[in-house]
């Protein structure tokens, strides 16, 4: 094919026409040969030579041949022999076809065939192991596509070996039309079991407790690899392993720290694959030596001198069981009984007991309780110190002179000293007899205590007498007594009225009496911004110490007077500070007409007028009528008139015949008033369609008429609007006198819908009228991958609906067929229904207990109505893995994240979920995110870094497995944005402090607006490739790499505390030779970090329960991107300071749980917080330690926490 023949013919003496003729059709005889361009005669014609020749040979070219020369005046027409042109074909390709899409196993049976199709003459095929052909290959030979070529296949049965993972099946096609053989290849896949785990690094079955176990579960061999997982006493404790594909082995490592609670357990590694005929496994049973938790002495450490003292000393369960001796001092004393019991996971607990007669002497020697363990050489002990009783010496008090007078509100700052005693004296601060609650924790001294007693002063303490006791268990009481001086304002100011009722024209009478005040306060009235003149009475004395005063005033009464309050205020020179209160007046008058009463209203016909009546009275029970003229308005008689709460006149659908004068007569208890008001009434327009619905078929022209009645009717005074779209109707509008006319031509279904007409002359409002326009249109079902298919176990248990849903108008009507066979649902196993919601109609045909024999078939649904019919094929199959996604394309990209969207395809007849795979550019590790919620269609995926390509994908999973990617395993290439730059950023080269203040305005900033703050948690997953573990994928990581991944764990802590003093400006006496001193405290808090290690990855988080803590910063910058499990955060956080200069939380959770470990760049600090005491308590909790600092404040305590993280990988090929 494709090459040039030539069929040689020679004439002598030609006289005649000579032609040729192919297959019995005439070529011509022109030696161009015109209609075949390929075809020409060739020669010296002179010498009789009309050769043919044919170009580009083709299969159409395989034919009968003769050269013929036409009769002529001297000679018969004469004809050639047949000459035949063989034209060679070569297969249109070779192909091989063998069911590999999973894998082989081991000792199953395998059918090969190779392909040779579209040949001529048939090819010869042979198929090849390694270079060996293979024995038993059947060759066939079929049409082909075309007339006279041939197709051929060659078939072999092959057995499956477990050395033949990996080789090649080669088929090889061979004919006189190929140049060289052709050949293809596939790559055998075949799975076998592994050989038994074995466990490496267990030297001995004895194990100290707290000691770490580093244990390697190996297993060699299997394809796939096997899965590996340890279990302790039968419960799962690792799923996680490792696949060293090189060697052909896996491998799990078990990082144990043993516990007294692990004591006899039971350590299993079970070794699983694909083909495996059941699990193989290796178990080792673990001795545990641990020590006692606890050390405890039962008694009290305190005694009087001469007495016997009596204690226990009780030690938690040990193995072996613990040794118990009693020191005073460097003293050892005897111990009296000695008792050992059986104890916690299998250990041993001991108690003692100790009596010893105390002297002075030994008064603060430490008397310890030891307990040591013999097999882990351990020792722990419980030490205090011996206390004797001796009552105090001394007691007196530090504060302001009884005699110099302070002011009221002052701070003022009493100290009782008490030295001598042992214990020293408990000091107890009382008023007027009385204990006082409020007074300050008790400090110690070298020589004594000390109690200060805070007072804000008040009235109260003028004159009080405070008196300071000092005892102890001695039981002798010695004191300590001062008196303060007070000055305050009047405690209060009371306004008091002779008359009940207040009327206009009357004169009111007021008497102001002030309360207690020290010294002696003025008494002056007032009335809005004016100062009245009073009448002043003597003063007397009262409470605590002061004198009341009191006042009179006269003050006549006007309407204007209504509501206003009349001051009194006690002001005292000496504080330069006053009391207040105040008498509001509540004068009675008839009603009164405001000056805003209009004497004209405006109002438009049709609408609603209002005829106010702004009338004010007191009491407020006003009783208003209205008349027209004369005529009193009655709402029985005019119901269009209402009358409002504020007494105005409310006429409906007013018309021209309502304008006209309006009078308000209106009364209460202490009298009557009137006002006339003239209504103007103007004239609106209305508006109503000529037609409603208006019906049109699709593709006609649609006319739209609304009719306005309108005085006066003015030029343009028609629109049109569409519901629902804010916008012009889209049609041809015009306006014929009083009707506006909408044309819409070539109508679509899009132009189906309310429209509204809108009259407007320029008298507001305008009129409004809807026209509903209806088209109708042929049946359109609904054809996407949902709807073509519905799956069901077809067990004979189960129900299937086969849904068809269609759009159409006027109403659609259904029929269904099954495998081509019209159904008239006789049958009880079938059962159909149609539901419909406006245009779209459902029909739904139930098939009952659905079998796989009787009901996987072909349903075809065809919907009709006036305008034409569609019908759709839905295939009722089992359920199986779902069909890839298509249409995978993205919405949005920003520097750290990209939107992406897909359309679902056929489910399997499960509930599918989505899955995204991605990868950096040239990066041999991928990244899967499961997309929440499972049914979503477009997810974002977060954590990305600024100006980088990434590969991505996404495929769908049910419960029988999951699909190829979308779009035929498509790949979308897209670069997320540059990293936006804040204004103010500081350059690589600047510190971390500058770039922290910068981003911290961002962060305060969003933290405002979000009403909330966020703690975050560094987490740490370096792989080879450099990248990063996405936060937001962190539950369902899957790391698809072939090389080793290295995991590291970042452990930090940070202790500090700090102590402030704050100078006070109140009067606080110095305390001279007894400072107060004060001590920095540290506190330690671990908390847990638990690893859940599932099928999709292994998940760290930190469980913090009851405390309010703060993930510590890293102290050093880490290059790789930020993650965040909270989108849009900006990457440089600023955080508040506290007083050691690290981050403190912006929120204290009650409880919290960090599922997803996120980073957060530190700053350095800005400003210091403030100290105060710890808590007493602070919650421990079981699990890894990590640090935790304590900051006093005042007021504040800071708590701050780095969580430990950890990466492992996984393979796709996982169980």
């Amino acid at each position: 094919m494709g090459a040039t023949a030539v069929l040689r013919c020679e004439v002598l003496r030609a006289s005649g026409a000579v032609q040729w003729v192919k297959d019995g059709l005439l070529l011509g005889s022109q030696r161009n040969l015109p209609g075949f361009p390929r075809y020409s005669m060739v020669g010296n014609p002179k010498r009789g030579q009309f050769h043919l020749q044919i170009e580009r040979a083709r299969l159409e070219d395989d034919a009968p041949y003769k050269c013929q020369v036409g009769q002529s005046e001297s000679s018969l027409a004469i004809v050639s022999t047949t000459a035949w042109i063989d034209v060679q074909i070569p297969p249109s390709a070779s192909y091989m076809e063998a069911d590999m899409a999973e894998p082989w196993v081991a000792g199953k049976m395998y059918t090969v065939t190779c392909f040779a199709p579209d040949a001529k003459p048939p090819p010869e095929i042979g198929l090849y192991k390694d270079g060996v052909e293979l024995t038993g290959a059947e060759s066939f030979t079929t049409s082909g596509s075309k007339d006279k070529l041939l197709n051929t296949r060659a078939e072999v049965t092959v057995m499956a070996l477990s050395s033949d993972n990996g080789r090649q099946l080669r088929c090889q096609t061979r004919g006189p039309a190929l140049a060289r053989p052709l050949e293809t290849a596939v790559t055998m896949r075949v799975y076998f079991p592994p050989q038994p785990p074995v466990i490496e690094g267990l030297a001995r079955e004895e194990v100290k407790a707290g000691r770490i176990l580093r244990l390697v579960c190996v297993s060699q061999g299997g394809n796939p690899l096997p899965t590996l997982h340890w279990t302790k006493n039968g419960e799962v404790l690792s799923t996680s392993w490792e696949e060293d594909m090189e060697a052909r082995r896996s491998s799990s490592a078990l990082s144990l720290q043993v516990a007294p609670e692990d004591n006899e357990m039971v350590l299993c590694c079970e070794s699983v694959n694909l083909v495996s005929p059941s699990a193989l496994s290796v178990t080792r049973k673990i001795t545990v030596l641990f020590e006692p938790t606890e050390v405890t002495v039962l008694g009290s450490f305190t005694a009087i001198e001469g007495k016997a003292l009596t204690l226990s000393c009780y030690t938690t369960s040990s193995n072996p069981p613990v040794e118990i001796r009693w020191w005073l001092g460097s003293r050892q004393l005897n111990a009296t009984v000695v008792t050992v019991a059986e104890g916690d996971n299998g250990g041993m607990t001991t108690m003692s007991n100790m009596t010893h007669r105390v002297s002075r002497e030994e008064n603060g020697l430490p008397l310890t309780c030891e307990a040591f363990n013999k097999g882990t050489r351990f020792s722990r002990s419980h030490t205090r110190n011996l206390n004797v009783y001796y009552p105090p010496l001394k007691v007196w008090l530090d504060g302001p002179p009884q005699h110099v007078p302070l002011r009221s509100g002052t701070t003022v700052r009493l100290v009782c000293f008490s030295s001598g005693g042992n214990p020293t004296g408990t000091l107890t601060w009382l008023k007027n007899g009385r204990p006082v609650s409020n007074a300050l924790r008790q400090v110690a001294f070298e020589r004594g205590v000390s109690r200060e007693l805070v007072l804000v002063l008040t009235a109260s303490d003028n004159m009080a007498a405070y008196r300071c006791d000092a005892e102890n268990e001695v039981e002798e009481v010695i004191s300590a007594e001062t008196n303060l001086t007070v000055h305050f304002p009047a405690l209060n100011v009371k306004i008091v009225a002779k008359q009940k009722e207040l009327r206009r024209g009357q004169n009111l009478t007021l008497k102001c009496l002030s309360g207690s005040s020290n010294p002696e306060a003025n008494i002056s009235w007032s009335l809005g911004s004016h100062r009245l003149a009073p009448v002043e009475q003597a003063a007397r004395r009262a409470a605590f110490g002061g004198v009341s005063v009191q006042s009179s005033l006269h003050l006549p009464l006007t309407s204007r007077n209504h509501n206003q309050r009349v001051v009194c205020q006690a002001y005292s020179p000496a504080l330069a500070e006053g009391v207040n209160t105040f008498y509001r007046l509540n004068v009675l008058y008839p009603p009164e007409f405001g000056p805003g009463q209009p004497e004209r209203v405006q109002v438009r016909e049709d609408g609603a007028a209002t005829i106010p009546a702004l009338v004010s009275a007191n009491p407020e029970g006003i009783s208003c009528v209205w008349l027209r003229g004369r005529q009193r308005l009655v709402k029985e008689k005019a119901p269009r008139y209402a009358w409002s709460e504020d007494l105005s006149l409310e006429i409906r659908n007013v018309t021209r015949r309502d304008a006209g004068v309006y009078t308000v007569q209106c009364s209460n208890e202490e009298g009557v008033n009137l006002a006339s008001v003239a209504l103007d009434v103007q004239y609106a327009p209305s508006v109503k369609p000529e037609k409603d619905p208006v019906l049109v078929n699709l593709g006609e022209t649609a006319d739209l008429i609304c009719v306005a009645d309108a005085n006066p009717v003015t030029f343009g005074m028609f629109s049109w609007m569409r519901h629902g779209e804010g916008e012009a109707a889209g049609g041809e509008e015009t306006q014929e006198e009083e009707s506006g006319l909408l044309t819409i031509h070539n109508v679509t279904r899009a132009h189906a819908g309310r429209y509204q007409c809108t009259a407007n002359n320029g008298i507001a409002p305008p009129a409004s009228a809807d026209v509903q326009l209806v088209v109708h249109f042929k049946p359109e079902l609904q054809k996407g991958p949902q709807w073509r298919k519905v799956a069901s176990k077809g067990d004979g248990t189960g129900n299937a609906e086969v849904v068809c849903q269609a759009e159409g108008i006027p109403r659609l009507h259904f029929s269904w067929a099954k495998n081509g066979v019209p159904m008239d649902f006789v049958n009880p196993r079938y059962e159909e229904h149609t539901v419909r919601e406006g245009s779209v109609h459902t029909s739904t045909v139930l098939v009952v207990n659905v079998s796989t024999a009787l009901d996987n078939a072909v349903f075809t649904c065809t919907a009709r109505n006036s305008l034409g019919e569609e019908s759709l094929d839905v295939q009722l199959v089992s359920t199986s893995r779902p069909d890839p996604p298509s249409s995978f394309h993205r919405l949005g990209v920003t520097h750290h994240s990209v939107t992406l969207k897909w359309i679902p395809g056929f489910d399997g007849g499960l509930r599918q979920r989505f899955r995204i795979r991605y990868r950096r550019l040239r990066s041999d590790s991928f990244l899967y995110v499961d997309v929440s919620p499972p049914g979503a269609t477009d997810f974002t995926v977060t954590g990305l870094s600024p100006s980088t390509t990434y590969n991505l994908s996404v495929n769908a999973l049910n419960a029988m497995g999951e699909s190829d990617y979308a779009d035929n395993n498509a790949v979308l290439t897209l670069t997320t944005e540059d990293l936006p730059e804040p204004e103010g950023v500081p350059s690589d080269g600047d510190s971390g402090s500058q770039r922290s203040r910068k981003g911290g305005k961002l962060d305060e900033k969003k933290s405002e607006e979000a009403g909330s703050s966020r703690s975050t948690v560094r987490s740490s997953n370096r792989y080879e490739s450099g990248e990063k573990i996405n936060a937001a994928a962190q539950r369902t990581l899957l790391v698809d790499s072939g090389s080793e991944t290295e995991s590291h764990v970042y452990e930090s802590y940070a202790r500090e505390s700090c102590h402030y003093y704050y100078p006070s400006v109140d009067y606080r006496p110095p305390l001279y030779t007894l400072p107060e001193e004060t001590a920095a405290h540290r506190v330690e808090a671990p908390g847990p970090v638990y690893e859940d290690v599932g099928d999709f990855g292994r998940r760290v988080y930190q469980d913090v329960r009851g405390s309010s803590l703060l993930p510590l910063p890293p102290a050093s910058e880490d290059p790789l991107p930020r993650q965040r499990a909270d989108a849009g955060v900006h990457p440089y956080v600023q955080w508040p300071r506290d007083c050691s200069g690290l981050p403190r939380p912006l929120w204290q959770p009650r409880e919290a749980r960090v599922l997803q470990p996120a980073t957060v760049r530190p700053g350095n600090p800005e400003s210091a917080g403030r100290c105060s005491t710890p808590p007493s308590d602070l919650a421990t909790q079981r699990g890894q330690a990590a640090a935790v600092r304590h900051c006093e404040t005042r007021g504040n305590v800071e708590r701050e926490l780095h969580l430990l993280t950890s990466s492992h990988k996984h393979k796709d090929n996982r169980k």
